[in-house]
Protein backbone atom coordinates (compact mmCIF):
# COMPACT_ATOMS: atom_id res chain seq x y z
CA UNK A 1 0.00 0.00 0.00
CA UNK A 2 1.05 3.43 -1.01
CA UNK A 3 1.68 5.89 1.95
CA UNK A 4 2.87 9.75 2.16
CA UNK A 5 6.35 8.74 2.78
CA UNK A 6 7.56 6.61 0.11
CA UNK A 7 5.01 8.23 -2.67
CA UNK A 8 6.43 9.69 -6.13
CA UNK A 9 5.33 11.69 -8.62
CA UNK A 10 7.38 9.75 -10.97
CA UNK A 11 5.83 6.36 -9.30
CA UNK A 12 1.90 6.97 -11.39
CA UNK A 13 3.46 9.51 -14.01
CA UNK A 14 2.18 7.63 -16.76
CA UNK A 15 -1.04 6.67 -14.86
CA UNK A 16 -1.73 10.18 -13.38
CA UNK A 17 -0.64 12.24 -16.38
CA UNK A 18 -0.66 10.32 -20.22
CA UNK A 19 -4.40 10.22 -20.42
CA UNK A 20 -4.50 14.10 -19.47
CA UNK A 21 -1.77 14.84 -21.92
CA UNK A 22 -3.30 13.04 -25.09
CA UNK A 23 -7.07 14.41 -24.43
CA UNK A 24 -5.53 17.88 -24.26
CA UNK A 25 -3.95 17.75 -27.61
CA UNK A 26 -7.29 17.58 -28.40
CA UNK A 27 -8.57 20.11 -26.75
CA UNK A 28 -5.64 22.38 -27.82
CA UNK A 29 -6.52 21.53 -31.42
CA UNK A 30 -10.40 22.41 -31.23
CA UNK A 31 -10.94 25.44 -28.84
CA UNK A 32 -9.33 27.75 -30.95
CA UNK A 33 -11.52 27.27 -33.28
CA UNK A 34 -15.05 27.55 -31.68
CA UNK A 35 -15.47 30.76 -32.36
CA UNK A 36 -14.07 30.92 -35.84
CA UNK A 37 -16.00 27.92 -36.94
CA UNK A 38 -19.30 29.39 -36.01
CA UNK A 39 -18.34 31.94 -38.09
CA UNK A 40 -17.50 30.13 -41.00
CA UNK A 41 -21.11 28.80 -40.67
CA UNK A 42 -22.10 32.13 -40.65
CA UNK A 43 -22.32 33.73 -37.13
CA UNK A 44 -21.75 37.03 -36.31
CA UNK A 45 -18.85 37.99 -33.97
CA UNK A 46 -21.18 38.23 -31.02
CA UNK A 47 -23.04 35.12 -31.95
CA UNK A 48 -19.48 33.44 -32.46
CA UNK A 49 -18.80 34.31 -28.95
CA UNK A 50 -21.54 33.27 -27.71
CA UNK A 51 -20.85 29.16 -29.22
CA UNK A 52 -17.66 29.25 -26.74
CA UNK A 53 -20.30 29.47 -24.10
CA UNK A 54 -22.15 26.66 -25.17
CA UNK A 55 -19.50 24.02 -24.09
CA UNK A 56 -19.16 26.00 -20.81
CA UNK A 57 -22.90 25.84 -20.06
CA UNK A 58 -23.13 22.28 -21.01
CA UNK A 59 -20.09 21.91 -18.76
CA UNK A 60 -21.57 23.96 -15.96
CA UNK A 61 -24.70 21.84 -16.37
CA UNK A 62 -23.29 18.65 -15.83
CA UNK A 63 -19.92 19.40 -13.48
CA UNK A 64 -22.35 18.67 -10.05
CA UNK A 65 -23.66 15.02 -11.56
CA UNK A 66 -20.61 14.42 -12.47
CA UNK A 67 -19.54 14.23 -8.92
CA UNK A 68 -22.13 11.66 -8.44
CA UNK A 69 -21.05 10.26 -11.70
CA UNK A 70 -17.60 9.60 -10.54
CA UNK A 71 -18.33 8.66 -6.84
CA UNK A 72 -20.53 5.91 -8.63
CA UNK A 73 -18.16 4.17 -11.04
CA UNK A 74 -14.95 5.31 -10.39
CA UNK A 75 -12.50 7.51 -11.46
CA UNK A 76 -10.89 5.02 -14.35
CA UNK A 77 -13.88 4.00 -15.97
CA UNK A 78 -15.42 7.93 -15.86
CA UNK A 79 -12.27 8.81 -17.37
CA UNK A 80 -12.19 6.31 -20.46
CA UNK A 81 -15.83 6.32 -21.10
CA UNK A 82 -16.27 10.47 -21.15
CA UNK A 83 -13.20 10.18 -23.71
CA UNK A 84 -14.93 7.95 -25.82
CA UNK A 85 -18.13 10.47 -25.92
CA UNK A 86 -15.76 12.96 -26.68
CA UNK A 87 -14.26 11.45 -29.04
CA UNK A 88 -17.93 11.07 -30.79
CA UNK A 89 -18.72 14.78 -30.28
CA UNK A 90 -15.41 15.75 -32.16
CA UNK A 91 -16.62 13.88 -34.85
CA UNK A 92 -19.40 15.16 -35.30
CA UNK A 93 -17.92 18.85 -35.21
CA UNK A 94 -15.94 17.68 -38.28
CA UNK A 95 -19.05 17.28 -40.77
CA UNK A 96 -21.32 20.00 -39.15
CA UNK A 97 -23.33 21.45 -41.82
CA UNK A 98 -24.96 24.48 -39.64
CA UNK A 99 -24.57 26.01 -36.62
CA UNK A 100 -27.22 23.68 -34.88
CA UNK A 101 -25.01 20.62 -35.30
CA UNK A 102 -21.98 22.43 -34.01
CA UNK A 103 -23.65 23.72 -31.07
CA UNK A 104 -25.02 19.73 -30.33
CA UNK A 105 -21.14 18.68 -30.91
CA UNK A 106 -20.02 21.63 -28.96
CA UNK A 107 -22.38 20.80 -26.07
CA UNK A 108 -21.34 17.18 -25.79
CA UNK A 109 -17.11 17.74 -26.04
CA UNK A 110 -18.48 19.79 -22.60
CA UNK A 111 -20.15 17.31 -20.92
CA UNK A 112 -17.43 15.07 -21.29
CA UNK A 113 -14.85 17.30 -20.44
CA UNK A 114 -16.39 18.10 -16.88
CA UNK A 115 -16.52 13.98 -16.14
CA UNK A 116 -12.90 13.77 -17.46
CA UNK A 117 -11.20 16.44 -15.46
CA UNK A 118 -13.43 15.83 -12.11
CA UNK A 119 -12.51 12.26 -12.54
CA UNK A 120 -8.57 12.80 -12.90
CA UNK A 121 -8.53 15.63 -10.35
CA UNK A 122 -10.24 12.72 -7.83
CA UNK A 123 -8.23 10.51 -8.87
CA UNK A 124 -4.82 12.18 -7.71
CA UNK A 125 -6.26 13.99 -4.74
CA UNK A 126 -6.69 10.82 -3.61
CA UNK A 127 -2.50 10.18 -4.01
CA UNK A 128 -0.71 13.44 -3.20
CA UNK A 129 -0.41 14.00 0.04
CA UNK A 130 0.04 18.10 0.90
CA UNK A 131 4.09 17.73 0.91
CA UNK A 132 3.51 17.67 -2.67
CA UNK A 133 0.03 17.98 -3.76
CA UNK A 134 0.61 21.38 -5.63
CA UNK A 135 3.34 20.21 -7.81
CA UNK A 136 1.26 17.17 -8.36
CA UNK A 137 -1.59 19.20 -9.63
CA UNK A 138 0.67 21.55 -11.20
CA UNK A 139 2.65 18.53 -13.90
CA UNK A 140 -1.20 17.17 -14.18
CA UNK A 141 -1.84 21.24 -15.36
CA UNK A 142 1.57 21.72 -16.94
CA UNK A 143 0.91 18.21 -19.16
CA UNK A 144 -2.32 19.53 -20.05
CA UNK A 145 -0.39 22.55 -21.53
CA UNK A 146 1.94 20.23 -23.65
CA UNK A 147 -1.43 18.63 -25.25
CA UNK A 148 -2.66 22.88 -25.62
CA UNK A 149 0.67 23.51 -26.96
CA UNK A 150 0.56 20.68 -29.16
CA UNK A 151 -2.53 20.42 -30.39
CA UNK A 152 -2.13 23.72 -32.39
CA UNK A 153 0.41 23.25 -34.27
CA UNK A 154 -0.90 19.62 -35.15
CA UNK A 155 -4.37 21.46 -36.55
CA UNK A 156 -2.78 24.45 -38.51
CA UNK A 157 -2.10 22.52 -41.30
CA UNK A 158 -5.13 20.56 -41.39
CA UNK A 159 -6.98 23.41 -41.28
CA UNK A 160 -4.62 25.29 -43.86
CA UNK A 161 -5.47 22.17 -46.41
CA UNK A 162 -9.39 21.26 -45.40
CA UNK A 163 -10.43 24.62 -43.51
CA UNK A 164 -11.13 25.25 -39.84
CA UNK A 165 -13.62 22.29 -39.14
CA UNK A 166 -10.63 19.63 -40.00
CA UNK A 167 -9.02 20.95 -36.08
CA UNK A 168 -11.93 18.77 -34.21
CA UNK A 169 -10.19 15.31 -36.36
CA UNK A 170 -7.31 15.93 -33.94
CA UNK A 171 -9.85 15.76 -31.43
CA UNK A 172 -10.92 12.93 -32.25
CA UNK A 173 -8.07 10.71 -32.76
CA UNK A 174 -6.82 12.07 -28.86
CA UNK A 175 -9.71 11.16 -27.60
CA UNK A 176 -10.10 7.86 -28.15
CA UNK A 177 -6.18 7.63 -27.24
CA UNK A 178 -6.82 8.73 -24.05
CA UNK A 179 -10.04 6.41 -23.45
CA UNK A 180 -7.09 3.44 -24.21
CA UNK A 181 -4.88 4.49 -21.85
CA UNK A 182 -7.29 5.33 -19.35
CA UNK A 183 -8.81 2.40 -19.03
CA UNK A 184 -5.56 0.45 -19.19
CA UNK A 185 -3.33 2.68 -17.71
CA UNK A 186 -5.17 3.00 -14.56
CA UNK A 187 -5.87 -0.66 -13.79
CA UNK A 188 -2.75 -1.28 -12.38
CA UNK A 189 -2.36 2.11 -10.33
CA UNK A 190 -5.82 1.38 -9.07
CA UNK A 191 -5.02 -1.65 -7.33
CA UNK A 192 -1.43 -0.01 -6.17
CA UNK A 193 -3.17 3.12 -4.57
CA UNK A 194 -6.06 1.36 -2.62
CA UNK A 195 -6.51 2.78 0.66
CA UNK A 196 -4.89 6.08 0.06
CA UNK A 197 -7.08 8.80 0.88
CA UNK A 198 -7.00 12.70 -0.03
CA UNK A 199 -3.93 13.01 3.00
CA UNK A 200 -2.39 10.05 2.09
CA UNK A 201 -3.25 7.89 4.96
CA UNK A 202 -5.23 5.05 5.12
CA UNK A 203 -9.49 6.01 5.91
CA UNK A 204 -12.69 5.64 4.67
CA UNK A 205 -13.07 5.95 0.80
CA UNK A 206 -13.99 8.54 -0.99
CA UNK A 207 -16.63 6.97 -2.85
CA UNK A 208 -18.87 6.54 1.02
CA UNK A 209 -22.51 7.91 0.21
CA UNK A 210 -22.72 11.84 1.24
CA UNK A 211 -25.16 13.98 0.01
CA UNK A 212 -24.27 17.12 -2.11
CA UNK A 213 -25.81 19.69 0.48
CA UNK A 214 -24.21 18.48 3.34
CA UNK A 215 -21.11 18.67 1.76
CA UNK A 216 -21.91 22.29 0.26
CA UNK A 217 -23.04 22.98 4.03
CA UNK A 218 -19.70 21.54 5.47
CA UNK A 219 -17.31 24.12 3.46
CA UNK A 220 -19.80 26.76 2.92
CA UNK A 221 -17.29 29.25 4.25
CA UNK A 222 -14.21 28.36 1.48
CA UNK A 223 -16.78 28.35 -1.09
CA UNK A 224 -17.61 31.92 -0.96
CA UNK A 225 -14.15 33.48 -0.04
CA UNK A 226 -11.64 30.90 -2.30
CA UNK A 227 -14.25 29.92 -4.59
CA UNK A 228 -14.95 33.75 -5.38
CA UNK A 229 -11.62 33.57 -6.79
CA UNK A 230 -11.64 30.29 -8.53
CA UNK A 231 -14.64 31.95 -10.32
CA UNK A 232 -12.12 34.89 -11.59
CA UNK A 233 -9.49 32.44 -12.19
CA UNK A 234 -12.26 30.44 -14.67
CA UNK A 235 -13.64 33.68 -16.30
CA UNK A 236 -9.54 34.65 -16.97
CA UNK A 237 -8.58 31.44 -18.47
CA UNK A 238 -11.74 31.11 -20.67
CA UNK A 239 -11.97 34.68 -21.63
CA UNK A 240 -8.63 34.42 -23.54
CA UNK A 241 -10.09 31.99 -25.45
CA UNK A 242 -12.68 33.91 -26.80
CA UNK A 243 -11.11 37.61 -26.97
CA UNK A 244 -7.93 36.46 -28.54
CA UNK A 245 -9.21 34.74 -31.86
CA UNK A 246 -11.48 36.84 -32.66
CA UNK A 247 -9.39 40.16 -31.85
CA UNK A 248 -7.39 38.45 -34.38
CA UNK A 249 -9.67 37.91 -37.01
CA UNK A 250 -10.88 41.33 -36.67
CA UNK A 251 -7.59 42.60 -37.39
CA UNK A 252 -7.26 40.42 -40.37
CA UNK A 253 -5.29 37.16 -39.08
CA UNK A 254 -6.00 34.18 -40.75
CA UNK A 255 -7.32 31.01 -39.01
CA UNK A 256 -4.09 29.08 -39.25
CA UNK A 257 -1.78 32.36 -38.29
CA UNK A 258 -4.39 32.11 -35.27
CA UNK A 259 -3.85 28.60 -34.70
CA UNK A 260 -0.36 29.31 -34.62
CA UNK A 261 -0.43 31.81 -32.37
CA UNK A 262 -2.10 29.78 -29.39
CA UNK A 263 0.69 27.22 -29.78
CA UNK A 264 3.47 29.78 -29.50
CA UNK A 265 1.41 30.87 -26.41
CA UNK A 266 1.35 27.33 -25.28
CA UNK A 267 5.50 26.88 -25.25
CA UNK A 268 5.89 29.43 -23.16
CA UNK A 269 2.90 28.21 -20.60
CA UNK A 270 4.83 24.83 -20.57
CA UNK A 271 8.14 26.24 -19.19
CA UNK A 272 6.51 27.55 -15.73
CA UNK A 273 4.05 24.30 -14.93
CA UNK A 274 6.34 22.41 -12.39
CA UNK A 275 8.12 25.80 -11.07
CA UNK A 276 4.58 26.79 -9.94
CA UNK A 277 3.86 23.71 -8.29
CA UNK A 278 7.53 24.55 -6.19
CA UNK A 279 6.67 27.92 -5.18
CA UNK A 280 3.10 26.92 -3.90
CA UNK A 281 4.16 24.18 -1.66
CA UNK A 282 7.46 25.93 -0.81
CA UNK A 283 5.96 29.62 -0.18
CA UNK A 284 2.17 29.78 -0.41
CA UNK A 285 -1.13 29.26 -2.72
CA UNK A 286 -1.10 32.89 -2.99
CA UNK A 287 2.40 33.68 -4.09
CA UNK A 288 0.84 31.90 -7.70
CA UNK A 289 -2.80 32.74 -7.70
CA UNK A 290 -2.09 36.63 -7.57
CA UNK A 291 0.20 36.99 -10.09
CA UNK A 292 -1.37 34.70 -12.18
CA UNK A 293 -4.85 37.31 -12.06
CA UNK A 294 -2.27 40.08 -12.52
CA UNK A 295 -0.52 38.72 -16.03
CA UNK A 296 -3.54 37.57 -17.13
CA UNK A 297 -5.76 41.19 -16.77
CA UNK A 298 -2.99 43.35 -18.05
CA UNK A 299 -2.55 40.99 -21.60
CA UNK A 300 -6.26 41.31 -21.65
CA UNK A 301 -6.41 45.25 -21.43
CA UNK A 302 -3.64 45.10 -23.14
CA UNK A 303 -4.98 43.30 -26.58
CA UNK A 304 -6.76 46.13 -27.83
CA UNK A 305 -3.93 47.96 -28.53
CA UNK A 306 -2.33 45.61 -31.09
CA UNK A 307 -3.13 45.59 -34.88
CA UNK A 308 -0.41 43.03 -36.45
CA UNK A 309 0.35 39.03 -36.01
CA UNK A 310 3.56 40.06 -33.79
CA UNK A 311 1.85 41.78 -31.56
CA UNK A 312 -1.05 39.86 -31.24
CA UNK A 313 1.36 37.14 -30.48
CA UNK A 314 3.31 38.91 -28.12
CA UNK A 315 -0.10 39.75 -25.72
CA UNK A 316 -1.46 36.04 -26.34
CA UNK A 317 1.74 34.78 -24.90
CA UNK A 318 2.09 37.40 -21.62
CA UNK A 319 -1.21 35.86 -21.28
CA UNK A 320 0.17 32.66 -21.65
CA UNK A 321 2.79 33.21 -19.16
CA UNK A 322 0.42 34.06 -16.71
CA UNK A 323 -1.26 30.94 -17.48
CA UNK A 324 1.52 28.71 -17.04
CA UNK A 325 2.01 30.77 -13.61
CA UNK A 326 -1.32 29.34 -12.64
CA UNK A 327 -0.76 25.72 -13.84
CA UNK A 328 -2.48 23.48 -11.09
CA UNK A 329 -3.93 26.35 -9.03
CA UNK A 330 -7.63 25.41 -8.93
CA UNK A 331 -6.80 22.09 -8.49
CA UNK A 332 -4.60 22.41 -5.98
CA UNK A 333 -6.99 25.06 -4.13
CA UNK A 334 -9.91 22.17 -4.67
CA UNK A 335 -7.81 19.22 -3.01
CA UNK A 336 -6.46 21.50 -0.14
CA UNK A 337 -10.15 21.84 0.94
CA UNK A 338 -11.95 18.53 -0.35
CA UNK A 339 -13.01 15.79 2.52
CA UNK A 340 -12.17 11.97 2.14
CA UNK A 341 -15.81 11.46 2.52
CA UNK A 342 -17.49 13.35 -0.70
CA UNK A 343 -14.62 13.89 -2.27
CA UNK A 344 -15.95 13.89 -5.56
CA UNK A 345 -18.52 15.59 -4.61
CA UNK A 346 -16.58 18.32 -3.26
CA UNK A 347 -14.66 18.88 -6.18
CA UNK A 348 -17.83 18.48 -8.60
CA UNK A 349 -19.02 21.63 -6.50
CA UNK A 350 -15.18 23.19 -6.59
CA UNK A 351 -15.46 22.74 -10.70
CA UNK A 352 -19.21 24.52 -10.64
CA UNK A 353 -18.07 27.68 -9.26
CA UNK A 354 -14.93 27.63 -11.66
CA UNK A 355 -17.26 27.11 -14.59
CA UNK A 356 -19.79 29.99 -13.09
CA UNK A 357 -16.32 32.19 -14.34
CA UNK A 358 -15.84 30.44 -17.43
CA UNK A 359 -19.21 30.63 -18.27
CA UNK A 360 -19.62 34.35 -17.76
CA UNK A 361 -16.48 35.50 -19.70
CA UNK A 362 -17.70 34.81 -23.32
CA UNK A 363 -21.32 36.00 -22.17
CA UNK A 364 -19.37 39.19 -21.03
CA UNK A 365 -17.40 39.24 -23.69
CA UNK A 366 -21.02 38.90 -26.41
CA UNK A 367 -23.03 41.27 -24.12
CA UNK A 368 -20.09 44.49 -24.20
CA UNK A 369 -19.51 43.70 -28.12
CA UNK A 370 -23.21 43.96 -28.56
CA UNK A 371 -23.67 47.26 -26.55
CA UNK A 372 -19.98 48.89 -27.53
CA UNK A 373 -17.26 47.04 -28.96
CA UNK A 374 -15.00 43.96 -29.05
CA UNK A 375 -12.09 46.02 -27.64
CA UNK A 376 -13.98 47.43 -24.94
CA UNK A 377 -15.09 44.01 -23.76
CA UNK A 378 -11.51 43.39 -23.92
CA UNK A 379 -10.59 46.11 -21.40
CA UNK A 380 -13.24 45.15 -19.34
CA UNK A 381 -12.74 41.40 -18.92
CA UNK A 382 -9.29 42.57 -17.91
CA UNK A 383 -10.27 44.98 -15.11
CA UNK A 384 -12.70 42.36 -13.58
CA UNK A 385 -9.79 39.56 -13.45
CA UNK A 386 -7.80 42.19 -12.15
CA UNK A 387 -9.86 42.86 -9.03
CA UNK A 388 -9.45 39.21 -8.35
CA UNK A 389 -5.78 39.37 -7.37
CA UNK A 390 -6.15 41.87 -4.09
CA UNK A 391 -8.98 39.38 -3.06
CA UNK A 392 -7.17 35.90 -3.18
CA UNK A 393 -4.04 38.23 -1.21
CA UNK A 394 -6.78 38.43 1.53
CA UNK A 395 -8.01 35.46 1.88
CA UNK A 396 -5.44 32.62 0.20
CA UNK A 397 -3.36 32.75 2.85
CA UNK A 398 -5.78 31.68 5.73
CA UNK A 399 -6.91 28.54 4.19
CA UNK A 400 -3.01 27.37 3.35
CA UNK A 401 -2.44 23.92 4.25
CA UNK A 402 1.26 24.49 5.07
CA UNK A 403 -0.11 26.76 8.18
CA UNK A 404 -0.79 23.70 10.79
CA UNK A 405 -4.09 25.44 12.61
CA UNK A 406 -5.82 25.30 9.05
CA UNK A 407 -7.04 22.09 8.16
CA UNK A 408 -9.80 21.31 5.67
CA UNK A 409 -13.21 19.78 7.56
CA UNK A 410 -13.58 16.14 6.95
CA UNK A 411 -16.53 14.71 7.75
Amino acid sequence: MSSADDFSLRSIALPAFGPTAVWSVGVGASVPVVALSARNLGASIALAAAFVLIEGISAFVSSLPAGSLVARIGERRALAGAAVVDALGAALAVVAPNLWTLGIAIGLMGMTGSVFLLARQSWLTARAPVRIRARAMSTMGGVQRVGLFVGPFIAAPLIHVWGTQAAYAVAVAAGLSAAVWAWFGLRDADDAGDGVTAAGHGGRGAGERVSLLEVIRNHRRVLMTIGLGVLLIGAARQGRFVIVPLWAESVGITDSQTALIFGIAGGAEVLLFYPAGSVMDRFGRVWVAVPFLVVLGVGMVLLPLSHSFAAVAAVSTLMGIGNGLGSGIVQTLGADAAPVVGRAQFLSVWRFVSLIGQNGAPLLVSGVTVIASLGVACVVLGLLVLGGAPWLARWLPAYDPRRAAVRPVRP
